[in-house]
């Protein structure tokens, strides 16, 4: 009978890919992992990805696997993936999925905040400012500053009726609403701001949102 291999072992462009196996032993994962790593005949440095499964991992576990790895010399551990989220990283994402809503105009100096979505029934006036960890949406004017997936999110998108803020914010990216900008926000259409691509922050259509998004509803039916 072959024995199951416990750690499988795939050669790609960037590297190589260590799959370990998610139903044996620790023990047994580690024994064989130290034993493939000494096996292989390699030269000069290799990037490895260490992908767990469904293996849930502690961090002092996971350094432990990238020690054995970092052994040999000739590989240095560049990434370790797992299917497994963290109770921490379940409860951000319940959170961010969930909205909030302000009824009323944002006030120049004004800040609202929201841990997931903000819906926002009115009009951001000029140096008010809307932050959310999630997607923004503005059913009115948007004249101030708009900081959407303010945790990280790049998937993050900023809407509004009239979209004239004059800074727009999706993560990290920020964009000042310039001349060639501001023309957009002329058309009697709501509008939309999203990360494009090449990594800057673009406007579009309210309509092309779901072609952009198509994960931000998750409501079933309609006809």
């Amino acid at each position: 009978m072959t024995k199951k291999q416990l750690v499988m072992i795939k050669g790609t462009k960037s590297g190589l890919v260590l799959r370990l196996d998610d139903q044996c032993s620790y023990a047994d994962l580690l024994g064989e992992l130290g034993q493939k790593v000494g096996e292989e005949a390699l030269e000069g440095m290799a990037e490895v990805q260490l992908h767990l499964g469904n293996r849930y991992c502690t961090d002092d576990q996971v350094k432990e696997l990238i020690g054995i790895v970092q052994e040999s010399p000739h590989l240095r551990v560049s990434k370790v993936q797992s299917d497994v989220i963290r109770m921490e990283e379940c409860n951000r994402r319940i959170i961010e999925s969930q909205s909030e809503t302000y009824v009323g105009i944002v006030r120049s100096g004004q800040i609202v905040r929201a841990d997931g979505d903000l819906v926002i029934i009115g009009d951001v006036n000029p140096n008010g400012k809307a932050i959310a960890n999630g997607n923004i949406f503005v059913l009115g004017r948007l004249k101030g500053i708009a900081h959407a997936g303010a945790g990280g999110n790049l998937d993050a998108v900023i809407a509004a009726s009239w979209l004239e803020a004059t800074h727009l914010m999706i993560a990290d990216k920020i964009e000042t609403m310039t001349d060639e900008l501001t023309v957009l926000s002329e058309r009697p259409e709501m509008e939309c701001a999203y990360i494009h691509q090449n990594g800057f922050i673009a406007i579009d259509r309210l309509q092309e949102l779901r072609n952009l998004r198509p994960n931000l509803s998750t409501f079933k039916g309609g006809s």
